[in-house]
């Protein structure tokens, strides 16, 4: 499975353009990390911003950064497996790849805090290792990875010490600075803000919210993708999606339930706050896997028609990402227009779907003429260098 122009894996364009749009109309609705709810709305104005933002969160939350995890691991076995077919290694070249979009993504936190890039980044230092090894092997650690064993361990010590009193997660403290630095008007403190105390409240809130073993996980799932030639059209893929869309389905109701069911069902804290992180994973998961088997399914059944709009959106992911948070921090930041003290749900996913809009054409008008998104192109270049 080659990655060049011929082969191209439009669907995956296309999954990644969808994950792209959704990533960007949540962050609106959050006003980029800043949660602020306004006071000078019409008396009927709340209820809408509450089903939005309810919705949203329901179809994405967790969702659309799982997608991005998935594909992540999927773009290194194509990269990987061509590099192979050349009789080359490509994971040295992979390490130093990482390390570009760590410095594109302490760029993008500047402007950002809940930036994934850095994240990515770092995590995605965990497929070096696993490339070599058998299917077996690889599929056992993810689904290890994916039990989430750490918060298992907490459970346990939970359940000897049921009554411990819990102190706060530890972001909690670097996020309730953010009121010092975001809606002032100085830029300069904005991102130095954002890139100190942001970045530690984020930092910490992956490893609270277990996004570290689940990414690692999605990466390898991804890779694993890519090896059986999952996203490939065929009759036996499309036969994996149908039955992947049902046992996901069938799998995230029950998770829901319980997800929800928790914080009523266990009076321990201890033992709560950890199964709720776990079974909050697992239930993105399925859900995750429901967008995706279905997408998939509906592409390959529309023969690309009306979903490969999207494609333009997923050939410049790391263009239109970057774009947005410098857009969504102008639009909502006090050192911008400061929006965030106007806006609810409603506005701000009106917003989005201008920026949305915004970003389609201007792929659209890259595209005709290059081959490569403006940082994919600087990201392309400098992969290779000296190569």
């Amino acid at each position: 499975m080659s990655g060049s122009a011929s082969t191209r894996l439009h669907v995956v364009d296309a999954l990644r353009g969808f994950a792209i749009l959704s990533i960007m109309l949540l962050h609106n609705i959050e006003h980029f990390d800043f949660y602020f709810s306004p006071t000078n709305l019409p008396a009927w104005m709340p209820a809408i911003d509450k089903g939005i933002w309810d919705t949203l969160f329901f179809l994405f939350g967790g969702k659309s950064y799982a997608i991005f995890a998935l594909l992540f691991g999927l773009t290194f076995f194509i990269q990987s497996d061509n590099q192979a077919q050349k009789g080359n290694d490509f994971r040295g070249r992979f390490a130093w790849r990482l390390l570009l979009l760590l410095g594109f993504g302490i760029l993008n936190s500047a402007f950002f805090e809940g930036d994934i890039l850095t994240i990515y980044a770092l995590i995605g230092f965990s497929l070096i290792p696993v490339a070599k090894l058998s299917n077996r092997v690889v599929f056992s650690i993810a689904i290890i990875l994916m039990l989430q064993p750490v918060e298992w361990l907490n459970v346990l010590n939970g359940w000897q010490h049921p009554g411990i009193k819990m102190a706060n997660p530890a972001s909690w403290a670097y996020f309730s600075k953010l009121g010092g630095y975001i809606p002032g008007d100085s830029i300069l403190k904005t991102l130095i803000g954002n890139l100190t105390n942001g970045k530690t409240a984020v930092l910490l809130w992956t490893w609270e919210a277990g996004r570290v073993f689940q990414t690692a996980a999605l990466f390898m799932l991804g890779m694993l993708a890519g090896r059986k030639k999952l996203f490939v059209q065929s009759a036996s893929s499309n036969r994996f999606w149908v039955i992947t869309l049902i046992t996901s389905t069938v799998a995230f109701i029950p998770l829901y339930i319980v997800k929800n069911g928790l914080p009523v069902w266990v009076l321990s804290e201890a033992i709560r706050r950890p199964l709720i992180t776990i079974v909050t994973s697992w239930s993105n998961m399925a859900f995750m896997l429901v967008l995706v088997s279905g997408f998939a399914i509906s592409f390959w059944k529309l023969s690309g028609r009306v979903l490969n709009i999207l494609i333009p959106f997923g050939k410049m992911s790391l263009s239109n990402y970057m774009m947005q948070s410098i857009l969504g921090s102008i639009i909502y930041y006090g050192f911008g227009f400061g929006l965030y003290k106007y806006t609810g749900a409603f506005y701000c996913l009106l917003i989005g779907l201008a920026l949305a809009a915004f970003q389609w054409f201007f792929c659209s008008w890259w595209l005709k003429t290059r081959k490569y998104g403006p940082l994919e192109g600087i990201w392309h270049k400098l992969t290779w260098i000296h190569s």
